[in-house]
């Protein structure tokens, strides 16, 4: 028998993650330890998670083993105002400080050059009231989003589109790069659009109390954008009815619903845990 002075001088080897053994090993490890995450954030006063698709577990820990070195594309969609944008800056903070490069990109940039029709009608508020649905799948550049998603999941940097948030509705092609880091986050409502969702690894949807998001909305128009409460009220009646129609479907197709109510810091601790576990054991080759 071993002594102990023996036995920590012994090396353990990894498995060797190339074999069909290794992977399977892995791959159980890793839904271990993803299903050990939920259950424990169901013991929170305010849980993280609403919801779990129950193929995920399964087919997130398979994609990490068997497709090591393409990138990781979490698409993160919801109502707006429901706190999508904080919780990406979130992931990327944390990913930040574990030292893994991440990219932020948002689908917003994706949007229908539609300054001729402002011009036409004389503002985006009017072109709105005359029936032009900014948040239809119609009114953004689908066709490049899932190009260039496809492009940064092979390790290949874009240039992607820039709309100005200036009331002009222009749209400006290649107008910023876009880096493809190992993690890639993508924000909007165009990321679960049917002809771009299956080019995410994990499809992230936030939702937030009605209530709660309006407030957050229409504060942020008056405040941020200088809009008036009249007219904040009215997009928000637009914004409630296109969240519906376009965004609240995608509900059931989630891998992942998050409470955006939740706590930020419960979250950070949480996505630290999965960065930790998911890169326990990297690839002998």
């Amino acid at each position: 028998m071993l002594s102990l002075e023996q036995k920590n001088t012994e090396k353990i080897y990894k498995p060797d993650f190339n074999s069909k053994s290794g992977r399977e090993l892995l791959a159980f490890y890793l839904q271990a330890k993803f299903k050990q995450i939920f259950l424990n954030d169901k013991k929170q006063d305010i849980p993280i998670i609403n919801a779990i698709n129950p193929t995920f577990i399964n087919r997130f820990s398979k994609r990490i083993i068997n497709k090591p070195t393409k990138r990781l594309l979490i698409g993160v969609t919801g109502e707006s105002a429901s706190g999508k944008s904080t919780i990406c800056n979130e992931i990327k903070n944390v990913i930040g400080k574990n030292d893994m490069p991440v990219t932020v990109l948002s689908t917003d940039n994706y949007f229908n050059d539609i300054s001729d029709l402002i011009k036409k009608y004389g503002s985006f508020d009017s072109l709105r009231d005359h029936g032009y649905d900014i948040d239809a799948p119609s009114s953004f550049q689908l066709d490049i989003l899932r190009s260039d998603l496809e492009d940064l999941a092979q390790g290949v940097d874009i240039k992607a589109p820039m709309y100005l948030p200036n009331g002009t509705g222009v749209s400006v092609p290649k107008a910023f790069d876009v880096h493809a880091q190992k993690i890639i986050v993508v924000e909007g409502i165009a990321t679960m659009y049917d002809t771009v969702q299956d080019v995410f690894d994990i499809k992230i949807y936030v939702e937030t109390d009605n209530d709660l998001r309006k407030n957050r909305f229409i504060s942020r128009a008056v405040k941020e954008r200088n809009q008036s409460i009249e007219n904040a009220v009215k997009h928000w009646e637009y914004i409630a009815n296109a969240g519906e129609k376009y965004v609240k479907p995608f509900r059931n197709e989630a891998d992942l619903v998050l409470n955006g109510n939740s706590d930020l810091q419960y979250f950070a601790k949480v996505l630290g845990y999965i960065h930790e576990i998911t890169n326990n054991f990297e690839s002998n080759s």
